[in-house]
Order: structure tokens, then C-alpha cells, then sequence
């Protein structure tokens, strides 16, 4: 799930940005309002959190455009501004949740993670392909019954890999979904990843390669 932050705290933007990667997520960090909308442009994000006020407005100019586009993207604003009144206007511009600073970074997460599956088709909590086993709620993976250690990002292509199981799932799309603006596309980091998880699942390697294309979880290599 890719994520865009919209903060311009010089400090605290890297810090959210930083613990939503290592909660599994692809975070994109903007830190004004043109940035911001320049990146909606161009990318495909599953939520959106947005500090209200950035150097250049506020940012319920820009989630006020998106709504009136027909964009049904997640907003969920984090914000210092604590007033009843605020927050009613935040919902009133099409918010989807309102975290008043100081915040949790486990309650940060929470949120995000469920805003991001809102918009999402009906998906199983339990994936199972191959002998592998995905709790999705927990995070939690196993092989034949022992309990597997992934790294978020590992977590995160196993998952996309499962949820497409027998189906070929290309470079670009595991990079779109996995990975944020700080990869570099051009390089060879999905495959390097790939080596990784196949390591920490062990032989049999369930993940095919699909030459110049991508990888495929289950099905016929």
C-alpha cells in the first residue's frame, strides 16, 4: 500500500514517513501543497495524510479539489488544530479521520493501515498458496507450519505475490505498489528483494520467474 504524507515539519515529517515504511508501507513525503498535488498527479496512492497547515495553505484546499474531481482517495488529517470547529470542517471538506497532534505512532498506523483497505476489494484475512501462510491482520507468515521472518518490505511483495497467486505480477507493479519515490525503478532492487524472500522461504522455491516480464507465485513456471 503506497501512502503520501504531506508535512512540513522538517522533523517530524521524515519520522511519520519512516515509521509508516517500517510498518509496510510505500510513503511518499511532500511538504507543501503544490508538491503534493503534483505527486497525486502522477502516482497512485491509497491514502493520503496531510497536515493542515503547510507553507502555501491549507490543506483542505487541496482534498476540498480532489472531492470535487471525484476523487474518493483517503484523507485522514494529522494536525495541531484541536478545536471542535476544526474538525467538523475537516470532515465538511470530505475527510476520512482527523489525529490531533501530539499522536500515537501505533494509533498512526492503525488508521492508515484501515483507510487504506476501505477503498480496497473484500480481500481474505488468511492467504494460503504453496504451503505458505499469510495471517494479513497480524502479519504474520509460515511454511509448512513454522513461523517465517520477513522484513516489512519482504511482507509486503509476499503479500501482493499471494493475493495474485498463478498470476504473472510485473516488475512495475510490484515497484508501484511496494515501493515509493525513494527506489530507484531503474535499478534492480525488486530483484534483489526477490532473492531475499525466496531465502527466507526455503526451498522449494515457490516463486517463479517470469523472464522480462515478472514473478509468479503458485501455478506453472
Amino acid at each position: 500500500m503506497r501512502v503520501m504524507v504531506l508535512e512540513d515539519d522538517l522533523e517530524l515529517g521524515p519520522v511519520v514517513a519512516d515509521r509508516l515504511r517500517g510498518a509496510g508501507f510505500a510513503v511518499d513525503l511532500a511538504r507543501t501543497l503544490a508538491e503534493a498535488d503534483l505527486k497525486l498527479s502522477v502516482n497512485r496512492y491509497d491514502c493520503v495524510v496531510a497536515d493542515r497547515s503547510v507553507p502555501d495553505g491549507d490543506s483542505l484546499t487541496l482534498l476540498a479539489a480532489q472531492r470535487r474531481a471525484g476523487s474518493v482517495l483517503p484523507f485522514l488529517l494529522l494536525t495541531a488544530l484541536d478545536a471542535v470547529s476544526d474538525r467538523v470542517a475537516g470532515f465538511e471538506h470530505g475527510a476520512d479521520d482527523y489525529l490531533v497532534k501530539p499522536f500515537a505512532f501505533a494509533e498512526l498506523v492503525v488508521r492508515v493501515r484501515a483507510l487504506c483497505r476501505r477503498e480496497q476489494p473484500a480481500r481474505p484475512s488468511l492467504l494460503r498458496a504453496d504451503g505458505l501462510e499469510v495471517d494479513l491482520p497480524r502479519r504474520r507468515v509460515t511454511r509448512d507450519g513454522v513461523l517465517l521472518s520477513l522484513s516489512a518490505k519482504e511482507f509486503s511483495v509476499l503479500e501482493l505475490l499471494m493475493l495474485r497467486a498463478g498470476e504473472v505480477v510485473t516488475r512495475s507493479e510490484l515497484i508501484e505498489s511496494c515501493w515509493d519515490e525513494t527506489s530507484e525503478p531503474m535499478s534492480n532492487v525488486v530483484d534483489v528483494l526477490i532473492g531475499q524472500l525466496r531465502r527466507r522461504l526455503g526451498p522449494p522455491d515457490p516463486i517463479a520467474t517470469v523472464r522480462g516480464v515478472g514473478y509468479r507465485l503458485g501455478g506453472e513456471a
